[in-house]
């Protein structure tokens, strides 16, 4: 193990710095900085090395933890790294990305603070970039078989570098105008800078990866010539379908789904587009939904120089502590404060809207504020309580709601591919639609969920696919569409 008696010696948790919240409103920088080397190996060796790691059940991956927590206290950082790589393609974003459900099930977690297994993480992936370490890894040798991976998310991308690897011919194929998915365009610069995408992507260009960017499968190519011309298909879409709020007042100007607002600020930070058309500068936004989508939007309108920004939640606060209703080794629902959260804005729970209103003459088909009223639970059914309502201020509204689930995009009309009764892409115990030849991985299968599911999935489903076309493989399978790790050889 690490050290012996680190979580004796060390029982303070430390995180890593962020650069100060007036600085950081200036910019789309990233807002936290690299953890001091000393610190980073005191916090690894707080790693109890349980006879039972509870973290590799949290950690969809199967992330070794133990393992690189011990290299990483000993100064090893090089194979610390590799022993991260064997289990994670993309640990520079899930290292910044990730909520983590792995420190929720640190054995250490059950009376002191866990082990900060995500920051270890990230600044191995730092390290790797630094050494200038992502190195491409093509195939040793070439087989005849092609596929199409439809979408450039960490699930897609992930597939994409297993079955490169394992020497198939890959194109992914992305409808925007850059490769990323929501990674590039969905999430911004404060949380994850581009260039981290796109060192990337060199690796994978280098092993072979094609990506062909700019094209919509079910509208420029059908989806029937896709798996026509290709060995096997990947649907990886991921659950871009934004959940509605059939409430009066919908269809005024200034209220918008999340990502439109997101997408199209990223578009304008990386230069894509010449300005906004959906500007927070100036005016009281609010936002409803109190999720990782939220806070984004509350960083980003912050930075536009919004007047002001609040935050709607529907629900109870949740506490700081866990609940009888989530024990340890499970994901508990915590009060949780975000970089954006530090930055300004005020949040409000038990929340419920009720309409948006709209101005007066010029201005008559313009919102200018939202009603709500307090949350009461009635037969289950969370409803606004009569007699309750006010009226917020706001000149902008962001519907930051989660997702419904993909998009359908042709795959029903052209290969008959069916969704079930969630609103997802069907598939069976191996990633497999009912058309034969066609994969489903990530959200557009699972549903809305995390960055660390999306790229296990793309890995899964590789592997799934590369013994539909091989008859067996080597490449591991670390989760089945059950959540349940699955015999793939």
């Amino acid at each position: 193990m690490a050290d012996p008696r680190g979580f004796l010696t060390v029982t303070e948790r430390v995180t890593q710095p962020k650069r100060p919240v007036p600085i950081r409103l200036m910019d789309y920088r990233e807002v936290t900085e690299r953890q001091a080397a000393g610190t980073l190996k005191s916090q690894a060796g707080r790693c109890m090395d349980c006879g039972v790691p509870f973290c590799h059940n949290g950690c969809p991956l199967g992330n070794l933890i133990p393992e690189f927590n011990d290299l990483v206290f000993k100064d090893r950082m090089d194979d610390a790294a590799a022993r991260l790589l064997s289990t994670n393609n993309f640990p520079e974003l899930t290292g910044k990305l990730c909520p983590a459900p792995c420190e929720a099930s640190c054995v250490l977690g059950i009376n002191q603070p866990a082990v900060t297994i995500k920051q270890v993480e990230a600044e191995l992936a730092e390290h790797l970039m630094d050494a200038g370490e992502f190195t491409p890894a093509p195939p040793a040798r070439h087989t005849e078989f092609r596929v199409a991976i439809v979408g450039s998310g960490p699930a897609g991308l992930a597939a994409a570098q297993q079955l490169t690897r394992a020497g198939h011919t890959v194109a992914v194929y992305e409808r925007d105008e850059a490769i990323g998915g929501l990674l590039r365009f969905g999430i911004p610069d404060f949380k994850l800078e581009k260039h981290v995408v796109d060192r990337r992507l060199e690796q994978m260009r280098a092993e072979g990866t094609i990506f062909r960017t700019g094209i919509e499968i079910g509208r420029d190519i059908t989806w029937q010539q896709l798996r026509r011309d290709y060995d096997a298909v990947i649907v990886a879409t991921g659950a871009t379908v934004p959940r509605e709020l059939p409430v009066p007042g919908r269809e005024l100007d200034g209220v918008h789904h999340a990502m439109e607002f997101l997408v199209e600020n990223n578009r304008v930070v990386a230069g894509l587009k010449p300005e906004r058309s959906i500007d927070a500068k100036g005016k009281h936004v609010v936002v409803l939904g109190g999720g990782d989508t939220g806070s984004d939007c509350i960083g980003t309108a912050l930075r536009q120089g919004a007047a002001s920004v609040t935050t709607l939640a529907i629900g109870k606060q949740p506490g700081t502590e866990r609940s009888e209703n989530h024990p340890w080794p499970m994901m508990p629902v915590l009060f949780e404060v975000q970089s954006s959260h530090e930055e300004g804005g005020t949040r409000s729970y038990l929340a419920s809207t009720v309409d948006f209103v709209a101005g007066e003459g010029s201005k008559q088909n313009a919102v200018i504020g939202v009603t709500v009223a307090e949350t009461e639970f009635v037969a289950g059914k969370r409803l606004p309580k009569p007699g309750t309502e006010r009226v917020i201020k706001a000149d902008l509204v962001l519907l930051a709601l989660g997702f419904t689930g993909p998009e359908d995009s042709g795959l029903v009309e052209q290969v008959s591919t069916e969704f079930d009764n969630r609103g997802n892409v069907a598939r069976d115990g191996y990633y497999m639609t009912n058309t034969d030849g066609v994969f489903a991985a990530g959200d557009s299968g699972r549903g809305q969920s995390l960055i660390v599911w999306a790229i296990a999935e793309g890995r899964a489903c590789a592997a799934s696919v590369d013994k539909y076309l091989m008859g067996s493989t080597t490449l591991p399978a670390p989760v089945a569409p059950t959540d349940r790790a699955i015999s793939i050889i």
